[in-house]
């Protein structure tokens, strides 16, 4: 952990623990290598007893210290904030945001001249360290940057390098994704209530349904569609009950789901550069 130094967060909410958490975890490094930001005491204490790490109320205070700076605050609040950490964040300083929708380049234009700075879409999966993560350098981001940022990323889960242009595609699949698939989660539970299962049972048959189906396709790397394929016997149960669901436009839904979610990304994005004068 030598090379990479301390590592500070701006902000203590759920997903900056969760990358704290799983920095510790994969023993990418030590408590004593992890700094946090907090205003409100009750969560500094609650989150210093959790992680074991320092948490402090100045996020000034966590600039000046940080090796690298992790953004992990609410897109509403970037304007102040990175008016309050230009004087602070020291030139050698890798500047990794987590906030959506907040560009590099409206970052770049509030921080010193020639800051790197690289953005990332986690999502929630991350805090059971199976979290889906796309990353993209800034102007001035070296590939070396690149590499710490993975590095980083990958201790809550996988890691993928695209062009910023790409992140609010993320932001609409692996972003929104675990909320369209927790949603398909419940109907399936309840589909198991309807004929006769135990709830409790039918939301742990459906859960490590989706869990085993995914692990299945990573680990195979087989196209879904032939997965799919080889449960369906002529005649049988499946192909039966995957024409109901043809049927009922799952697919179309789907896709419509995510495009939705990818658009409206863009268009909060457009909001957000627009308020910091990004435009």
């Amino acid at each position: 952990m030598s090379e990479i130094g301390t590592i500070g967060f701006i902000g203590a909410g759920t997903m900056a623990t969760t990358i704290a958490r799983g920095l510790l975890e994969a023993g990418v490094c030590t408590p004593e290598a992890l700094v946090a930001s907090e205003p409100r005491a009750p969560r500094r204490a609650e989150v210093a007893e959790a992680l074991g790490i320092r948490v402090v109320p100045s996020n000034a205070e966590v600039a000046r210290e940080a090796d690298v700076l992790v953004l992990a605050t609410k897109p509403q609040v970037f304007g102040r904030l990175l008016s309050e950490l230009t004087d602070e964040v020291k030139p050698e300083t890798l500047v990794i945001s987590i906030a959506a929708g907040v560009t590099t380049a409206a970052i770049e234009a509030r921080l010193p001249p020639g800051t790197r700075v690289i953005r990332t879409m986690p999502n929630t999966p991350a805090q059971v360290r199976q979290g889906a993560t796309a990353v993209a350098p800034g102007t001035h981001a070296t590939e070396a940057d690149v590499a710490l940022a993975q590095t980083l990323f990958e201790s809550v889960g996988i890691v993928e390098v695209l062009d910023e242009s790409l992140l609010d595609a993320v932001t609409g699949l692996s972003g929104s994704g675990p909320a369209f698939i927790f949603v398909i989660i419940e109907a399936l539970a309840d589909a198991g209530v309807k004929v006769g299962l135990h709830r409790k049972t039918a939301q742990a048959l459906a859960a490590q349904t989706v869990l085993g189906s995914a692990q299945l396709l990573i680990e195979t790397g087989e196209h879904p569609g032939r997965l799919k394929d080889m449960v369906c016997s002529p005649g049988g149960t499946t192909i039966s009950g995957l024409h109901t669901l043809e049927a009922g436009g799952l697919r179309t839904t789907l896709i419509d789901a995510v495009d939705a979610a990818a658009r409206r990304s863009a268009e909060l994005g457009a909001l957000t550069s627009k308020s910091l004068g990004d435009e």
